[in-house]
């Protein structure tokens, strides 16, 4: 198990050397990573890159957690324009991950910080988990294993499921995670894929299989609706009551996107209520979550602590474009996956890059 020491940011800028840290949600209670593999092997060889990682867990990462850093690597807490307040040092700032809204990018540029993601680290993680739970659903899985552990072996007429097949799956958001997932259900006998992305035009979308539709088109058509877009002023509460209401009463509705693309009011009372068949929520409002959300009193609900997709080859894909980007701009290259390429463009960035690399050992 890959382990990084964990200590108070140090304050002294070393010229020599490329300090890269982690978050201290990346680590489990006794030091280690939650996965085996992490990326970290990207720096073999690259003696002027140290590592270390945050003493504590804090939902916004501060100046002085930061130091004298060149990278910091994010998992959950936020940057803010006040974390990149005194960022002399910082060069990057980089998601273990795609989803970027705990991210300011203005901010980074503003501040001479590139921000990055990790392009297509998860699509398969994700589409594999979106497809687990469509089957766990759809065969209320949830019901069945209650039997069991209640002693209630003479019921399972009442907790019957329905297959995927002959099913329509509606797609929200048709990205890296949404195309594989339409790859993914291709060989289970389920009708043409149906989509809604304001960005796909419909004949991009049939090129993969898939037919846009409008959202209202996509609610009322849908067994599955799976949510796959990112968390934007334009998606807050893109799926609310108005929504919900269109679905059929034996549809689902799974989000693995971000908390806050459905207005989970709304969502709660359309399941308490029955109106839709049951919903498998990956992601909330206000995570992390310190007390259970009022979904866990359902029994039509499967939840998961935004980690429903993750898996030993999700922390090793992440990790390693991660680790990948900081050693890229350690040795003068642009890195993939930036969300503010202007920066580049900037003559006090290029000038900051020149001061904290030009004495790296190559």
């Amino acid at each position: 198990m890959q382990r990084v020491q964990r200590f108070s940011a140090p304050t002294e800028w070393n010229p020599s050397r490329f300090r890269v840290c982690f978050t201290g949600d990346s680590f489990l209670p006794d030091g280690s990573f939650p996965s085996p593999d992490v990326g970290l092997g990207v720096f073999e060889g690259h003696e002027h890159v140290d590592l270390r990682g945050f003493a504590d867990h804090t939902p916004e990462i501060s100046p002085e957690q930061l130091g004298a850093d060149q990278g910091v690597i994010i998992r959950a807490p936020k940057v803010t324009r006040n974390t990149l307040r005194n960022a002399e040092y910082l060069l990057a700032a980089g998601r273990f991950g795609v989803g970027y809204d705990n991210v300011d990018v203005t901010a980074c540029t503003d501040a001479d910080v590139v921000a990055f993601i990790t392009p297509g680290a998860v699509d398969r993680c994700v589409a594999e988990a979106t497809l687990c739970w469509m089957l766990a659903l759809g065969h209320n899985l949830m019901g069945k294993d209650r039997l069991v552990r209640e002693a209630r072996w003479g019921d399972p007429l009442r907790h019957q499921g329905r297959e995927v097949g002959e099913r329509t799956l509606g797609i929200v958001g048709l990205g890296r995670i949404g195309r594989a997932l339409v790859s993914l259900v291709s060989g289970l006998g389920m009708n043409p894929p149906i989509a809604y992305d304001p960005m796909v035009s419909a004949e991009q979308g049939a090129a993969i299989g898939v037919r846009m539709v409008s959202l209202d088109e996509l609610m009322a058509e849908a067994d599955f609706v799976t949510i796959h877009c990112p968390l934007t002023p334009a998606t807050k509460n893109l799926i609310g009551a108005a929504q919900l209401a269109r679905m059929k009463s034996t549809a689902y509705i799974i989000n693995v996107a971000r908390g806050g693309v459905v207005d989970e009011d709304a969502l709660y009372e359309a399941l308490r209520a029955h109106r839709i068949a049951g919903a498998g929520i990956d992601c909330f409002v206000g995570e992390p979550l310190t007390a259970p959300p009022k979904f866990a009193e359902l029994d039509n609900v499967i939840l998961a602590p935004h980690g429903i997709a993750i898996k030993e080859e999700h922390g090793k894909r992440l990790g390693t474009m991660s680790c990948q980007a900081m050693l890229d701009l350690s040795l003068g290259r642009k890195p993939v996956g930036v969300l503010n390429p202007e920066v580049f463009e900037k003559a006090s960035f290029q000038a900051k890059w020149t001061r904290l690399t030009k004495s790296l050992a190559r």
